[in-house]
């Protein structure tokens, strides 16, 4: 009730919120939460009032610099999560974040487990939950100390769990339950897009897909190798017995606020079943066209090209090379009430709203081609075609694009020119292919620098002459290149970013595809046009930005 008097006195509500809310005139820091949210006042200007009042200090946010590794061991994690509350330093200080002012009684346990005194602060929930998330990769137990455990205990039990509503909270101590947690809590911490589970004759390699590279992260006794496959399968629900054939699951996990979508696959090999973990955060913001085009006039064209009523728009590129997430932030641009949009894919890698998705079904005949037979029945104005993989989907693709349909869609190829190739060496006609397509992307990820240990350096002639510039392109510029350092993994690189080949189908285009399919010709006209190869593109908007590296550049784009 004292927190409600001061929540009157700054404004923040009256007398009469207080009457009609709390009768009994005894309420609880829950109360006064859903009291403030009844009242539409914000979390942070609630909190702030409280603190004005009460001569505690707010702040905005955790600083991760705070985060202390060594203060984190001395407690359980469940016990911050249950008291929403997380320690953490300023100086010599032991600062306690904490939501609700009226629970201090975890302010007295810490500072005797921490021998000193804290001091509290205020901060939303949101804002402690994620600095406990943020840091639960740094705490969590030592994977040797789990592998130990494992080779003292011949007796541990895999115990059948289906799968926990979070795995933060999993308190099983089976190791082995431990171990695989351990694996995808760093994997999600490391941001790696794919896990990699392979047995070899003495030893199992762990290694993680981080910014499109693999990387080694543990070395396991061969014996712990059945375990944890078969730990992988019972939360898939995949077949535990059978270890011939491939198999391919599915798994849904929760890691604190985090929702993940784990594709698991598994393949027999010489030395056991091979495992690869997909990963797939469903909660996961979609990145703008903004964001993906560094280029401002090819961003330009790109969004006016997106409004067209009609055509086929492709993008091109290997697996892993973010058409996909491109193709989306295309749909979400031009998502509109007045728009039917529809997808077929496979799989489906994010919800969007407001757009009809399908997932592809082999094993019940749901392909792509009947899928896109189906949806042009459906009046859609914009559709997007996963992937086209055969003539069946590429001919329906383009009678859809022929009749008034904007259509999207994506090509296995190396450049854009190569499109126009793959498609007559399919089987659709010149003249179709021609008439159809709009325009062509080719795209590919480069791995950006990270900006804590880049190093400034003059490129040599050498540099120059693969890229076919003269050395005194980079007279006036500062080129980086990649050093390593905790920030990064040691990596030297932080983050990805798209480079792409915009090939727009002018009329002279049109007329060569009509005359011949040799891509190396297509090419030559395009560039004779304007038209950025992935290479001059990476160099002009990353490179002399100081945003990825000259061998970097390289390492993409050479085939």
């Amino acid at each position: 009730m004292n927190i409600l008097k001061l929540l009157v006195k700054k404004n923040i509500i009256t007398d009469s919120d207080i009457e009609e809310y709390c009768e009994n005139k005894t309420c609880t820091w829950e109360d006064v939460r859903s009291l403030a949210e009844k009242k539409q006042i914000k979390e942070n200007e609630l909190l702030k009032a409280i603190a004005d009042g009460t001569g505690f200090e707010y702040i905005e946010s955790i600083p991760d610099e705070g985060v202390d590794v060594e203060l984190l061991k001395e407690i359980s994690i469940h016990y911050l999560k249950k008291h929403t509350i997380f320690p953490f330093r300023i100086g010599d200080k032991i600062m306690i974040a904490l939501n609700d002012i009226s629970n201090t009684e975890p302010l007295d346990d810490l500072s005797v487990i921490f021998g000193c005194d804290v001091v509290p602060i205020l901060t939303t929930k949101n804002q402690i939950q994620s600095a406990i998330n943020r840091a639960y990769g740094d705490v969590q137990e030592d994977t040797d100390a789990i592998i130990q455990t494992i080779e003292d205990d011949a007796q541990y039990s895999l115990e059948d769990i289906d799968k926990s509503s979070d795995i933060l909270y999993d308190t099983s101590d089976a190791p082995v339950i431990k171990l695989v947690n351990s694996i995808l809590t760093q994997a999600v911490k490391s941001k790696a897009s794919d896990i990699h589970i392979e047995p070899y004759l003495k030893e199992v390699l762990i290694r993680y897909r981080i910014d499109g590279v693999l990387y080694q992260k543990l070395t396991l006794p061969k014996k712990l190798h059945s375990s944890i496959v078969s730990r992988i399968k019972i939360m898939s629900q995949l077949n535990i017995a059978e270890k011939r054939v491939p198999q391919d699951g599915r798994i849904e996990i929760k890691i604190g606020d985090r929702d993940i979508d784990l594709r698991v696959s598994t393949i027999p090999t010489a030395f056991g079943e091979r495992v690869v973990l997909r990963l797939l955060e469903k909660g996961g913001r979609l990145l703008t066209l903004d964001e993906i085009v560094k280029n401002e006039h090819l961003l330009k064209e790109l969004k006016q090209l997106i409004k067209i009523s009609h055509g086929m728009i492709l993008v091109t590129g290997p697996t892993g090379s973010g058409k996909t997430t491109t193709l989306y932030a295309a749909l979400n641009e031009i998502n509109t009430p007045d728009k039917n949009i529809l997808t077929i894919e496979d799989p489906i890698e994010y919800q969007l709203d407001g757009i009809g998705q399908m997932q592809v079904n082999t094993k019940t005949g749901f392909t792509f081609a009947n899928g896109l037979r189906a949806m042009v029945r459906q009046d859609p104005d914009v559709i997007l075609v996963g992937e086209i993989r055969d003539k069946e989907t590429a001919e329906i693709a383009i009678q859809a694009a022929l009749t008034g349909h904007l259509v999207f869609s994506t090509l296995h190829t190396n450049d854009a020119a190569s499109a126009i190739t793959r498609l007559v060496d399919m089987g659709i006609e010149p003249f179709l292919v021609s008439s159809s397509v709009r325009a062509i992307f080719a795209q590919r990820l480069v791995r950006l620098l990270c900006s804590a240990c880049k190093q400034p350096y003059k490129p040599t002639a050498v540099d120059a002459e693969k890229f076919s510039l003269d050395i005194d392109y980079f007279k006036d510029k500062t080129v980086y290149r990649p050093k390593g350092c905790n920030e990064c993994l040691n990596t030297g690189f932080k983050g990805r970013g798209a480079i792409f080949e915009f090939m727009k189908m002018t009329e002279e285009l049109q007329s060569l595809v009509l005359k011949t399919s040799d891509s190396n010709a297509i090419k030559k006209v395009a560039v004779s046009q304007g038209m950025k190869t992935l290479k001059e593109y990476g160099v002009e908007n990353y490179v002399i930005n100081g945003l990825t590296s000259l061998e970097e550049i390289l390492r993409v784009t050479e085939v």
